[in-house]
């Protein structure tokens, strides 16, 4: 199998059947050369000439099998990245090895527009990092990942494939200016502002879903712009962020709102519950454990 035509678990191996060699344009030309001088040698039955066009020939050909060994061999253990927001850039890290003791130079792995470049010399694991961008949330299937290396004289280029079936996992993405948090219960550790809370704390541009009793309706005439009244309030501790309380807002509107709020909820050190359709509730907790399981939720919603 040299190319997988199916995502494909790990580790692999690459071996001699998943191995391609060809050469360069620069070994095109080294090629095209050597073919000159060994007619100009046979033409004019000059030995020396002959003998050193074979010589070359022979550099040429130890370097395409040099090429190949660079790859045989090498095994990709594992591949992984940490959650990002959708539209956010992931790191793709790229786990390989070797199980001979062969040096390895100039390994190249592509994916995409992006590269990443790697050597295994003095140690038996490197790990390679690619940049790949997001575009939605949900499951994230990477595709297949090319190695190569032209080492060592760059004659050729010996190159495989591997797919690996390792989907990565992009968060939705949060909402900009979200309304405040819904109220918590628990007692009251300290304070925040809030549209409707006891002690007037500021006052700042509109956002949707602000309550229109909170606009102050004399300063956004003076300033020609919606200006929202902020107040602070006793913060509470535990918040139940709960999906039946978003009211008539789009879907994805709905999970970017509560993808901030959570945010906001780990971000102020209170304990909140996540209450989605069709699932039991997640919570109350605090943490990143905690954090990462409300956000995946959010992720796999399914996309209306």
């Amino acid at each position: 199998m040299a190319r997988p035509r199916q995502p494909e678990s790990l580790p692999r191996r690459m071996d001699r059947r998943r191995i391609y060699v060809l050469p360069t344009r620069f070994g095109l030309f080294v090629a095209l050369l050597l073919g000159t001088m060994l007619m100009g040698a046979l033409n004019y039955n000059n030995n020396p000439a002959l003998l050193l066009a074979l010589l070359l020939a022979t550099v040429a050909v130890a370097s395409a099998l040099s090429a190949h060994l660079q790859l045989s061999g090498l095994q990709i253990d594992a591949v992984s990245a940490e959650p990002v927001v959708a539209g956010a850039t992931l790191r793709l890290r790229i786990n390989l090895s070797r199980a001979d003791t062969r040096v390895r130079r100039g390994l190249v792995l592509a994916l995409g527009d992006s590269q990443g470049y790697g050597h295994l010399v003095d140690t038996d694991q490197i790990e390679v990092d690619l940049s790949l961008p997001t575009t939605r949330r949900g499951w994230l299937d990477v595709d297949r990942i090319r190695i190569s290396t032209t080492q060592p004289l760059g004659l050729v280029r010996a190159w495989s494939w591997v797919w690996p079936d390792t989907p990565l996992l992009v968060y939705a993405a949060p909402e900009q200016q979200p309304p405040p948090l819904p109220e918590g219960d628990g007692d009251p550790l300290h304070t925040r502002v809030h549209a409707s809370g006891d002690e007037l704390h500021q006052l700042r541009p509109y956002r949707p879903g602000d309550p229109q009793r909170s606009i102050s309706w004399k300063h956004s005439a003076r300033r020609d712009t919606l200006l929202v009244r902020e107040y602070e309030r006793p913060l509470g501790v535990d918040v139940l962020l709960d999906w039946r309380q978003m009211g008539p807002l789009p879907l994805e509107m709905k999970i970017s709102r509560l993808a901030r709020w959570v945010d906001l909820a780990e971000r102020e050190g209170r304990r909140y519950t996540l209450q989605l359709p069709g699932q039991p509730p997640l919570g109350p907790g605090q943490g990143s454990s905690h954090h990462h399981l409300c956000q995946r939720a959010l992720a796999l919603m399914p996309h209306g």
